[in-house]
């Protein structure tokens, strides 16, 4: 009685950018057919049901329990999450979900997963990122208010940022407009609420956009978070390990933290023969298929609620 006391006075959320869980359809008015059959990548129904598999294998490996809360980023639509939840190997843990339609030209988007029997969203919607002026449609923001096993009322933004492609100074602006939706969010809630920010960033901790959320008050737990077998990051660029997502909180969230890691099982790697050491296994390695999982590396936290 008193373990399981103990076990359910955690609550366990995983990040993880899925890179490129697409369906094999094409998306009216999306950038999409790079992952159709007929496609540069032919993006075939085999290759589909693998990579909603691997996946699910991904997120299971990341906690001894089963996560409460998993959000997830570059999922195309409904379909997918649907496959995701009800299909692959997590059809038994018994996931709900909530997502985003967002305007981004690819049409990915970002959702997370919910346990009902620890997390009953209370209301959700979806922050429009309006672009400044030379910046594409990019992906919503979303955000969850609800209330968890415990009691508490928990407040979540599931955040994916525009990427750095072009340079990261010269597109620096674009995910300071996304930090500062965030802000105001924040400013309307209050930053005595459980809070709880994550998501791909496409910044590093030091970033302006990242320095202005801590500058509000709030903490960024996976700042200093190590891979379980060593990994110094959850994303390798040119041999460099780096960490793009993050998970933020409100400081009231920040004390009941527990513990937060890198999930860098072996079978999530494979080796960097033009660099050395290792790099995460993703499914394509330029345009050739190998069957892995992401280019980035799951984060988990862990907190301890009463």
């Amino acid at each position: 009685m008193l373990i399981s006391l103990l076990l359910s006075s955690f609550l366990t959320l995983v990040e993880l950018n899925c890179e490129n869980l697409f369906d094999t359809h094409h998306d009216v008015g999306k950038e999409d057919t790079e992952f159709l059959p007929d496609g540069t990548r032919h993006w075939t129904s085999t290759k589909y049901w693998g990579k909603v598999n691997r996946i699910g294998q991904e997120i299971l490996s990341c906690s001894d329990q089963l996560p409460d809360l998993v959000a997830l980023v570059e999922v195309e639509n409904d379909s997918v999450l649907r496959d995701l939840t009800r299909r692959s190997l997590l059809r038994n843990a018994g996931y709900h979900y909530l997502m985003t339609e967002s305007p981004d030209l690819r049409g990915v988007d970002v959702a997370l997963l919910y346990h009902p029997l620890r997390f009953h969203p209370l209301c959700y919607e979806t922050i429009t990122v309006l672009p400044p002026k030379g910046m594409r449609p990019t992906r919503d923001i979303l955000y969850v208010k609800g209330r968890c096993y415990s009691g508490d009322t928990l407040h979540v933004f599931v955040v994916h940022a525009p990427s750095r492609y072009g340079g990261a100074r010269e597109t620096e602006a674009y995910r300071l407009q996304v930090s500062r939706l965030l802000q105001q969010a924040i400013q309307h809630i209050g930053l005595q609420s459980h809070i709880i920010i994550t998501g791909d960033f496409n910044d590093y901790a030091d970033s302006p956009a990242l320095l202005e959320l801590c500058q509000q008050g709030l903490h960024n737990i996976t700042s200093l978070s190590k891979g379980l077998h060593g990994a110094p990051g959850n994303y390798r660029f040119r041999g460099e390990w780096h960490s793009l997502d993050h998970v933020f909180t409100s400081p009231s969230l920040a004390q009941k933290v527990e513990a937060t890691y890198i999930n860098d099982a072996p079978f999530l790697l494979e080796d960097e023969p033009d660099y050395g050491g290792q790099r995460p296994f993703r499914t394509f390695q330029g345009m050739r298929y190998q069957q892995g999982f992401s280019d980035h590396l799951p984060l988990v936290a862990r907190f301890l609620l009463h």
